[in-house]
């Protein structure tokens, strides 16, 4: 075997290792040597050369960025999972009749496509997932993003909340967290809105919390201006300290009479 083959191969190793004691800190170091030490094979992408150990080099070059994806996840650094991300995506793109399919190609793109859910980056999400081949639909971690988008739109958001107890794969738990949160601060941002106060017991349901400590640990991290009193959510609080908003009414009368002048002159 080549030997910076096998270099690449038994620091790949140790990766692993330290990968699976979530020592993050030697992983994101051992990474960077990796990435390194890949630049010296001809054969990644772009250039793609074929050389007697081809395979081989695909084979772990690939295997390496996804699990730096992974680790971006653990480590819940999301311009590190979109850089990886896009560094491996050649192999699982470009590789075809090369290596074998990879087993996490897509519980991968399904990452992605729930990262890009997250950003509310909905037009890459639909560019992204254009790109698929249909049979990818009926994947379930595909599936799983695309039904949480649908009801996303739909205003579903009970489905989206819930949906975080059926993920197809554990390293979906992060993003489904931050989503939950969006979440959460929509309904939170209608809900003082529309009504002036809400009982604990609607208040819990609606965001849908389990206790009134988590309900109540919510409303002093993110929304301070809230009032718990009498069993009650009180929103008034928060409606009063908005500043209103003037609308220059004649100021509108008269640009709408002096477009309706132009106009006629121009007829």
């Amino acid at each position: 075997m080549d030997p910076q083959l096998v270099e690449v191969t038994q620091l790949f190793q140790r990766f692993k290792a330290a990968f699976v004691r979530n020592d993050f800190g030697s992983c994101n170091n051992l990474l960077s040597q990796l990435k390194v030490m890949l630049t010296k094979f001809p054969s990644l992408p772009p250039s793609f050369q074929k050389t007697p150990n081809a395979a081989q080099e695909l084979t772990i070059a690939r295997e390496i960025y996804e699990h730096a994806v992974v680790l971006s996840v653990k480590t819940e650094d999301q311009d590190a999972f979109e850089r990886d991300f896009f560094q491996l995506k050649p192999y699982y793109t470009d590789t075809c009749g090369l290596i074998p399919p990879s087993p996490q190609e897509y519980p991968i793109l399904g990452l992605n496509l729930l990262r890009l859910l997250v950003q509310n980056r909905i037009a890459e999400f639909h560019t992204e997932l254009e790109l698929l081949p249909q049979n990818a639909l009926e994947n379930a971690c595909i599936k799983h993003a695309v039904e949480l988008e649908q009801s996303f739109m739909e205003g579903a958001y009970n489905r989206v909340l819930s949906a975080r107890q059926s993920v197809p794969h554990d390293t979906y738990v992060y993003f489904m967290d931050l989503l939950a949160k969006t979440v959460r601060d929509e309904i939170a941002g209608c809900s003082e809105k529309a009504y002036d106060y809400l009982s604990i017991t609607d208040a819990k349901k609606i965001l849908m919390f389990s206790s009134d400590q988590e309900l109540s640990d919510y409303i002093s991290e993110e929304h301070p201006e809230w009032e718990i009193k009498d069993c009650c959510v009180f929103f008034q609080k928060a409606k009063e300290s908005q500043p209103c908003k003037e609308i220059p009414a004649l100021q509108l009368i008269n640009q709408t009479l002096s477009y309706a002048r132009e106009l006629e002159r121009i007829v």
